[in-house]
C-alpha cells in the first residue's frame, strides 16, 4: 500500500513540474535559512556549557556609585576570593584571573605582542573543564614563574606539543617554565586565552587593598549551595572589610554592591567594564530566533497556499477515484503522502544547501560552525519534526476538503474554483506578507541606526590616523616619536595609549576640595596624554587652551570635557578651577590641579553608553603612538615608519592599525547582525515572492476563459491586467496596515539600547510600504501580463 501511494505522488508531482518546482523550491529555502540561523542561535546558547561544572560556577561583579557616576565592573578586589573560600562554607572553590594585554613574548629572535595572555592558578582547573594534554593539573600554577599554554600555541612556538620544561621569554627578560599543555579552549567561551601564566609571580598576587579592583573572580559553589542566600552575604562582607570607608560612602548616597553572574549566562546577559571577552547580546538570539521561525513560516504559509490553490484542479480525479471505489480514508493518505514527499523532498535539499553555505554564513556571522555529530542528534529529529508537522499541514486541508467531495456533484462540475472565495489562502498570504514587510522595516531601520553610528561626528577624527602599539618597548619613545615627526606626510603625533576607539581605562576620582570626601568626589577617566594628543585626534576645545611643552605649570594643569565641568558644576566658568586627587601614596598630601581647558564632548566608547567625564593630564604615557598622516600611500609610508622602529628596536615585533578600523570592529556585532538581517529578510521576501508568484499563475488559469471573454468584449491588455492584479494588491496593503505599527513598536524598542540613535523616520515606513506593493505587483504582473496577452481563441475553443 505504501509503495502504491509513493509511486502515485511521484506521478501526480512529475505531472505539475511547475508547481512541484516551485513549492520544493520555495520551502528549500525556508528550511534552508532556519537551519543556518538555527546553528548561530544553538552556538551562541552552548557558551561556556562545555564545562561540566558550569551550573555551579558563578562569577563575581562589582557594581559602584561614586561621584555621581554609577559603574559596572567584572572585576573585584585581589583579597576576595581567598576571603570567599575561607569565610562561607557553601563555597567549594574560587579562581581568579588578571588579563594582561600588554605583554611581549620571545619567538625565535623576535619579540612578539601577545594579547591573549592571563595570570592564573592551578585553581582554575578545578573549575573549567580545560583538559591537560601534559602536566598535573593539581600543582601545574602553583610556583612562581610557571606557565600553561594552549596545544595550538605550543605548535605556533615549538612545532610541538611536548613542551613540559621549555621555557618562554618576555621582554623584560623575565623566564616562564612551561609546566603544562591543555588543549585549545572551545570557542564558545567567554575567555579564550593563549597563555596562563602563574599569579604567584606578580607583585599584587597577596595584596589585601579592597580599593584596588583589577581580579576576575569565580566562585564554584558546593551541589545544593543556595546562591540567592549567599549574594545577600555579600554586602555585609563590603561593609566589614572597607569599615568606615563604606560608611562614608552610604552616607554621601553611594554605595559599593558586589552580585553575581552565572556562567552560561555570561556571553549573552553581561556588558560590564574589563569584560575577559567580548559578548554577545541575548536581544540578537531572540531577533534572529524570531526571524528563523518566521521565515519558516512563510515557506509553509507557501507550501500550504500552493497545495489548496491546485486542489480544486483534482476535483474531477477525486470524483472518477470515488466513482471507481477509493475510500475516502485512501484519498487522505494519498494526499499526505504527495505532501510529505514533497517536504522529504525539501528537506534534503535544503541540508544539502545549508551544509554549502555554511562557510559563507561563519565568515558573515564571525563564526566557527560545523557539522559535527552533535549537531546531527539535534538536527535529525528536528527535521523529522518539520517535515511531519509541514507535510501533514500542508496535506491536510486538501486531504480532508477534497475527499469529502461528492461523485455527482463534482462530475457535474459545481464545485467552485478561482481565487475569489479562498479566504483560508487570503489569511495566509495577508499573514505570509505582514511577516516580510515587518522584517523589510526592521531592516532599514537597523542600517540606517548602523550607518548613523559610522558618520556621527564623534567629536573626534579617526581617520588618516595611524596607531603603533606597544611603544614602550622602546628603549627611547619619545626619540621615535620625533624622527617619525620628520617624515613627509606627518601632520602631528602624540603618545599615549588612552585612545577614544581603546579598550585601555583608568577610572579613578577628582575631588572639589582638598577633603578626600565621597560626597565631593567625581569618578572620573583619567588620561594620561602629551601636548600634541589634541590636535593629533582633531578634538576642538570649547574653552581654555591645550598643553603646552613649554610651559613648566602645565605639569599641573588639566584639560576635561564638557561632561565633567557639568558634572563638577563648572560649566560656565571653568577656567582657573582647582581639582584634587590624591595623590596615591601614603603619608603623601593631596595633589592640586588646575583647568586649563575644556575640551568638546567626544565618544570614547559604545554609541550605547552615554559620554562619561575625562579628565586629561600631561603626564607621560608610551603605550601607542598616533601618528595623523597626510598622505596619499599609506603602505608607503608604514614602510619608512617600521624602518625606524627596526633601528630602534630590531628584536621587536613592530604591530599597527588604523584607527578608523579600530572603530570599526568596536561595532562589529552590529555590523554582522545587519548583514544577516539583510540577507534573511531578502530570503524571506523572495520566499513570500515566489508563492504570490504561482497563486497569481493559479488565478490567472482559473479565470482564462473569463479573460478570453473580456478580450473579445474589446477589454485592453493593462484593464486585464489590474483585474487579476487588484485582489492580490488589496491583501498586501492589508499586510502592510498590520505590519507596519508592530514593526515601529519592535523596532523603537530595540533602538533604547543605544544613547545615540536615530529617530523612525516617515519614510522608512512609507518606503517599505511602496516597495512591498512594488515587489508583489511587479511579481503578479508578470502572470498578468502574460495571461492578458494569450489568445482568447486558445481559452474558448472548447466552449
Amino acid at each position: 500500500m505504501l509503495k502504491n501511494f509513493i509511486k502515485i505522488a511521484f506521478k501526480g508531482l512529475l505531472k505539475n513540474k511547475a508547481f512541484t518546482i516551485v513549492n520544493i523550491l520555495g520551502l528549500a529555502i525556508g528550511l534552508a535559512t532556519c537551519l543556518l540561523i538555527m546553528f548561530f542561535v544553538i552556538d551562541e546558547l552552548s557558551y561556556d556549557g562545555f564545562n561540566t561544572k558550569a551550573d555551579r560556577i558563578y562569577r563575581v561583579n562589582m557594581d559602584l556609585k561614586y561621584g555621581g557616576n554609577v559603574s559596572s565592573f567584572a572585576i573585584t578586589p585581589p583579597p576576595l576570593a581567598a576571603t570567599l573560600k575561607s569565610n562561607f562554607p557553601e563555597v567549594e572553590q574560587v579562581a581568579r584571573l588578571i588579563h594582561d594585554q600588554g605583554v611581549r613574548i620571545k619567538k625565535g629572535e623576535e619579540f612578539i605582542q601577545e594579547e591573549k595572555v592571563v595570570y592564573a592558578n592551578s585553581d582554575l582547573f578545578s573549575l573549567f573543564t580545560l583538559p591537560l594534554i601534559e602536566g598535573d593539573a593539581k600543582t601545574a600554577l602553583t610556583g612562581p614563574m610557571t606557565a600553561v599554554i594552549t596545544e595550538s600555541t605550543a605548535k605556533r612556538y615549538f612545532n610541538d606539543t611536548h613542551v613540559t620544561g621549555r621555557t618562554l621569554i618576555l621582554s623584560n627578560n623575565t623566564a616562564y617554565k612551561i609546566t603544562g599543555v591543555i588543549k585549545d579552549i572551545p570557542s564558545q567561551s567567554h575567555f579564550n586565552f593563549d597563555f596562563f601564566l602563574s599569579i604567584a609571580g606578580r607583585p599584587d598576587a597577596n595584596s589585601t587593598d579592597w580599593n584596588n579592583f583589577s581580579y576576575t573572580t569565580y566562585i564554584l559553589f558546593k551541589p545544593g549551595a543556595n546562591v540567592q542566600q549567599f549574594q545577600s552575604k555579600l554586602a555585609g562582607l563590603m561593609k566589614t572589610q572597607l569599615g568606615e570607608n563604606y560608611a562614608r560612602l552610604e552616607k554621601s548616597g553611594n554605595y559599593f554592591h558586589l552580585n553575581l553572574t552565572p556562567l552560561t549566562d555570561i556571553h549573552l546577559k553581561s556588558n560590564r567594564q574589563y569584560e575577559l571577552g567580548t559578548n554577545s547580546d541575548a536581544s540578537y538570539v531572540y531577533i534572529f530566533g524570531a526571524i528563523a521561525l518566521f521565515v519558516l513560516l512563510i515557506a509553509c504559509i507557501n507550501f500550504m497556499n500552493m497545495s489548496t490553490a491546485r486542489s480544486a484542479n483534482r476535483a474531477r480525479e477525486v470524483g472518477v477515484r470515488k466513482v471507481l471505489g477509493s475510500s475516502r480514508g485512501y484519498l487522505i493518505a494519498q494526499f499526505l503522502a504527495e505532501s510529505v514527499l514533497l517536504t522529504i523532498g525539501a528537506a534534503i535539499i535544503a541540508v544539502l544547501a545549508a551544509w554549502a553555505l555554511l562557510p559563507l554564513f561563519n565568515q558573515v556571522a564571525g563564526k566557527h560552525l560545523a557539522v559535527t555529530g552533535q549537531t546531527v542528534m539535534w538536527l535529525l529529529p528536528a527535521l523529522l519534526a518539520i517535515v511531519l508537522i509541514v507535510g501533514v499541514l500542508a496535506g491536510s486541508y486538501p486531504a480532508f476538503y477534497l475527499s469529502a467531495f461528492q461523485p455527482i456533484n463534482v462530475l457535474k462540475g459545481k464545485i467552485a474554483t478561482g481565487f475569489k472565495g479562498g479566504k483560508l489562502r487570503n489569511f495566509l498570504v495577508v499573514f505570509q506578507f505582514a511577516i516580510s514587510i515587518f522584517l523589510i522595516i526592521g531592516t532599514i531601520i537597523v542600517y540606517n541606526q548602523l550607518n548613523y553610528i559610522q558618520h556621527k561626528n564623534l567629536g573626534f577624527d579617526r581617520n588618516q590616523v595611524l596607531v603603533i602599539k606597544n611603544v614602550d618597548v622602546l628603549p627611547n619613545a619619545k626619540l621615535f616619536k620625533q624622527q617619525v615627526k620628520q617624515l613627509a606626510g606627518v601632520k602631528s603625533a602624540s603618545l599615549s595609549g588612552f585612545l577614544p576607539t581603546g579598550v585601555v581605562r583608568q577610572p579613578d576620582a577628582v575631588f572639589r576640595n582638598k577633603v578626600a570626601d565621597p560626597k565631593n568626589a567625581l569618578f572620573t577617566e583619567i588620561w594620561p596624554v602629551d601636548d600634541d594628543y589634541l590636535p593629533t585626534m582633531g578634538m576642538d576645545l570649547a574653552k581654555g587652551r591645550n598643553f603646552s611643552a613649554q610651559l613648566i605649570t602645565d605639569s599641573s594643569g588639566v584639560v576635561i570635557n564638557q561632561t565633567a565641568a557639568r558634572m563638577l558644576g563648572i560649566l560656565n566658568d571653568p577656567l582657573g578651577k582647582t581639582v584634587y586627587r590624591p595623590s596615591g601614596q601614603p603619608n603623601q598630601p593631596i595633589k592640586e590641579y588646575h583647568i586649563i581647558g575644556v575640551v568638546k564632548d567626544f565618544n570614547f566608547s559604545s554609541l550605547r553608553d552615554n559620554i562619561t567625564p575625562v579628565v586629561m593630564m600631561l603626564t607621560d604615557d608610551k603605550g601607542a603612538l598616533s601618528i595623523k598622516m597626510n598622505t596619499k600611500n599609506p603602505s608607503a609610508f608604514i614602510t619608512q615608519v617600521e624602518q625606524l622602529w627596526t633601528s630602534l628596536a630590531p628584536n621587536q615585533h613592530f604591530e599597527y592599525s588604523f584607527m578608523d578600523q579600530d572603530f570599526d570592529a568596536a561595532y562589529r556585532t552590529e555590523q554582522r547582525t545587519g548583514t544577516l538581517f539583510l540577507t534573511f529578510t531578502s530570503l524571506a521576501v523572495i520566499i513570500a515572492c515566489l508563492g504570490l508568484f504561482s497563486l497569481a499563475a493559479y488565478a490567472a488559469e482559473q479565470r482564462n476563459k473569463e479573460i478570453g471573454i473580456r478580450k473579445v468584449l474589446g477589454a485592453s491588455v493593462s484593464a486585464i491586467v489590474g483585474m487579476l492584479s487588484k485582489d492580490f494588491i488589496k491583501l498586501v496593503i492589508i499586510s502592510f496596515i498590520i505590519a507596519a505599527p508592530l514593526a515601529c513598536l519592535a523596532m523603537y524598542k530595540w533602538l533604547q539600547g543605544f544613547a545615540y540613535r536615530q529617530n523612525i523616520q516617515w519614510w522608512v515606513i512609507v518606503a517599505a510600504g511602496i516597495g512591498a506593493v512594488t515587489i508583489a505587483f511587479v511579481t503578479i504582473s508578470a502572470q498578468s501580463f502574460k495571461a492578458a496577452m494569450s489568445n482568447p481563441v486558445d481559452s474558448l475553443k472548447n466552449e
